[in-house]
């Protein structure tokens, strides 16, 4: 049965979706290049601020602070803003949020203000990208179908990594040649792009629904918990993307310590420290895009398993203390891995997902990533302060390739897929909370915005 139903997905996946098909479709084109503007502004303004900040207070903690004060967000409050914005307009929320980061960022270009204001002002404007990211997240299932989807999100992903690349040294480079304020109006100019492009290219829709009236915004938010834990299917994808990123994030984390540790030049240490932290965003891009845009689905499929054990595998050599150049080349690998891995994973886990979830789901996901990729960098930092870099990062890999076995182990089905998927586009519904009805009967009102992406069913990420 399992392989009848894996010959009938490959039969409906074999069709190799173009970059060009996508971008032709214009929903997508706009919401596309809305998420390209306000991302290298973003990656503008976050090198800009904490040279704004360092130049004020000559601290390179609190210059750090600056930088590490953009994921508090997600970290303490990510679940609660995506589900605040699964209750409205899609089209809305982003519109909204574009204006009201515009507004908070120009408040930045004022001379003279304390960095404890700086500060504040920069936290109260990143509070708009959970609801952002998880709005656009879950409209686009709306605009694409469900071959398009994965090329989409590895289009996303791609262009994320680029734009961090961009955006940190264009804004580093202006703030510190010119005046960082520069770079921080530059970013404010992008949001108004970004709001214009989507009030221009994306059409209005009302707001999800999902068959039960609306709750405590606290209970709903647990609903995207229970969602996301209570389905096997569900579960899997989410813990093997926490591993992927946790394993693989590690030596772009201790970067300047590994480049310290291995290099007694001080004047090329740093291009050490660079090529290291670069391999894995280009890795992704790389790996993305090969893997993602030239194979069929069923055949990206089929690679899940082998490429979430490369991902940490390839980094076990590290126990043999390579140069920084042959460190690059084996993070550039396993960024790779990771790059064919994430978009496959991320676009069956929205196909999964119910029409009305998708937003609070997205921010339970993003919350974790955070916290994954955190911690994973903060314990072999820790770690690191006691032993040796390499040895810390071939030990931490070989946990990972442990890891990873036992998750493949335990993969879910082509057919378990299958059936959620199916499920998700008739209206499922999540675990019901305790002491709740199990039967949930969805309204005519959700069965037609789940019928609005394809005949099929469909969904994104951010």
């Amino acid at each position: 049965m399992e392989g009848l139903v894996s010959d009938e997905l490959e039969g409906k996946s074999d069709r190799k979706v173009t970059f060009r098909e996508i971008l032709a479709r214009d929903e997508y084109r706009a919401i596309y290049l809305a998420f390209l503007v306000s991302w290298l502004g973003d990656y503008l303004a976050r090198a800009a601020i904490t040279v704004l900040v360092y130049q004020q207070t000559d601290s390179a903690f609190l210059s750090a602070a600056a930088f590490a004060i953009t994921y508090l967000p997600w970290i303490i409050g990510g679940p609660l803003l995506a589900t605040l914005a699964e209750r409205h307009s899609y089209r809305r929320v982003m519109i909204l949020c574009d204006l009201a980061r515009m507004g908070l960022v120009l408040l930045l270009i004022i001379p003279g203000q304390h960095w404890t204001l700086v500060l504040t002002i920069a936290f109260l404007a990143t509070l708009g990208t959970p609801p952002t990211q998880a709005a656009r997240s879950a409209m686009l299932p709306q605009v694409l179908d469900r071959e398009q989807l994965p090329v989409a999100l590895t289009l996303n992903a791609t262009t994320l990594q680029a734009a961090q690349v961009v955006g940190y040294l264009a804004g580093a480079a202006l703030a510190i040649a010119i005046d960082p304020r520069l770079a921080i109006g530059i970013d404010a100019v992008t949001f108004a792009i970004s709001a214009l492009l989507i009030v221009l290219g994306v059409r209005s829709r009302p707001p999800a629904e999902t068959g039960r009236p609306r709750q405590h915004l606290l209970r709903e938010a647990g609903e995207g918990f229970r969602m996301v834990f209570g389905s096997h299917v569900l579960r899997a994808i989410a813990l093997m993307v926490y591993a992927a990123s946790a394993f693989a994030i590690v030596p772009e984390g201790l970067a300047a310590a590994w480049a310290a540790q291995s290099n007694p030049d001080e004047a090329t240490r740093g291009l050490d420290q660079g090529m290291i932290m670069a391999a894995n965003p280009v890795g992704f891009v790389i790996g993305g895009i090969l893997l993602n845009r030239f194979l069929t689905a069923a055949r990206r499929e089929r690679l899940t398993r082998p490429l979430a054990v490369a991902a940490p595998l390839v980094l076990v050599p590290a126990l043999a203390a390579p140069p920084p150049p042959v460190v690059a080349g084996l993070v550039l690998l396993s960024g790779a891995a990771v790059g064919g891995l994430l978009p496959n994973l991320n676009a069956r886990f929205v196909l999964a997902l119910p029409h009305g979830y998708r937003a609070r789901a997205f921010g339970v996901i993003q919350q974790g990533l955070q916290l994954s990729q955190g911690g994973a960098v903060m314990i072999t930092g820790l770690i690191a302060d006691r032993a040796p870099v390499p040895l810390v990062v071939g030990v931490w890999s070989i946990g990972g390739v442990l890891a990873m076995l036992a998750m493949v182990g335990r993969w879910p089905s082509a057919r378990a897929f299958h059936h959620a998927i199916e499920a998700a586009a008739r209206g499922g519904a999540p675990p019901p909370a305790p002491g709740e009805a199990t039967a949930v009967t969805v309204p005519a009102k959700a069965r037609s915005a789940l019928g609005t992406a394809t005949p099929a069913v469909t969904s994104e990420s951010g």
